[in-house]
């Protein structure tokens, strides 16, 4: 079987296939070949070690507490100048780890835009449930971004079409929560469940601010989804703030 035939097939196969394929592949002369080999295990290697790092989110969440449902949430959006904030609320399936396991997940902002979107898909399709809670610039305005943030939280958490036994929220406690809850400090990048609630949250709010540039194209949402960028200032101080911007953290910037 020529070298092009032999990428081919091993192209076609899943990573458990791969592995008894390697064996045979190093047993081949040509260099090409065991050089797909040797690309192969580290691969494989790289598989085990995610699978062991997310497996260890999931025991995180479990060994907080053995509740039947435990939801994990996180929110976005707390500090830019425009839009909304939002928060996702997810129940995963942690006691079927081996079968509904979601590999990839992390802290939001550690992953790219495609890896983002494509997992924030596979956690709606495995999860047992999700919500999205958000609140406006409007309300920030007139409420403050504390409060907002706390309530956008528990709004996720009680919009749940199954209510949640246990709560894990992300960096601190939701206040006025009444369901058995804990937080953890940098929670997105250890529990599984808040960082595929952080991953759903960016999402929604990345997407909802790029149909926002198609109204207000001068801020360039889609770029910078409302956080001060250079571009954003600069377009803040030619064309002033739109509907959707929070006045009450312009003050400065404008002079209002």
């Amino acid at each position: 079987m020529s070298f092009v035939k032999v990428k081919e097939y091993v192209s076609s196969l899943s990573m458990d296939e791969c592995e008894d394929v390697v064996e045979f592949l190093k047993d081949d002369r040509r260099k090409n070949v065991q050089g797909l080999a040797k690309r192969l295990l580290n691969i494989k290697e790289k598989h085990e070690k995610e699978i062991t790092r997310v497996k260890n989110m999931y025991d995180f969440d479990r060994e907080l507490n053995l509740a039947e449902y435990i939801a994990g949430v996180d929110e976005v959006g707390r500090g830019p100048l425009a839009g909304p904030i939002v928060a996702a609320a997810v129940i995963l399936d942690i006691k079927g780890i081996n079968k509904e396991i979601i590999l990839e997940i992390n802290d939001s902002k550690k992953l790219s835009v495609k890896k983002r979107e494509k997992l924030s898909e596979i956690i709606k399709e495995k999860s047992i449930c999700f919500n999205i809670a958000m609140m406006d610039n409007r309300e920030i305005d007139s409420k403050g971004v504390g409060v907002c943030n706390q309530q956008v939280l528990k709004s996720a958490v009680e919009g749940l079409k199954i209510p949640p036994d246990f709560v894990i929220s992300d960096g601190y406690p939701i206040k006025g929560l009444n369901i058995d809850n804990t937080y953890a400090i940098k929670g997105d990048s250890k529990s599984a469940s808040i960082a595929c609630a952080s991953i759903v949250a960016k999402v929604y709010r990345d997407n909802l601010m790029k149909e926002y540039a198609e109204t207000y194209p001068q801020y360039h949402f889609e770029n910078n989804v409302g956080y001060g960028s250079k571009v954003h200032l600069e377009a803040l101080k030619q064309y002033g703030p739109s509907s959707i911007h929070r006045m009450s953290f312009l003050k400065n910037i404008l002079q209002l």
